[in-house]
């Protein structure tokens, strides 16, 4: 994840800096993991409390995650997004 993607995007200019610099941190500890380790990841990130991100501010964050991104990537992505809300419930 590019910091300067997060923190000098318009589109993020309502979410506090400090939960995008925890999320940027966040995303440094994920990298290097496979997905199926990512998922659990985030799931046990999620239920910590270390994040937490109204669905607005979600919704934003992935809208420029996004961005630039392939089909295959943004179908990717959004299948993440799934199971992640499937598993929250």
């Amino acid at each position: 994840m590019n910091e300067q993607k997060l923190s000098g995007n318009p589109a993020l200019k309502n979410i506090d800096p400090a939960k995008l610099q925890s999320l940027l941190s966040m995303a440094e500890q994920a990298r290097g993991k496979k997905q199926s380790e990512l998922l659990s990841f985030l799931m046990a990130a999620s239920g910590s409390g270390r994040l937490k991100f109204s669905s607005q501010e979600m919704d934003a964050i992935i809208g420029v995650l996004k961005t630039g991104k392939s089909p295959e990537e943004i179908r990717r992505i959004d299948q993440m997004c799934a199971m992640f809300r499937q598993l929250k419930k």
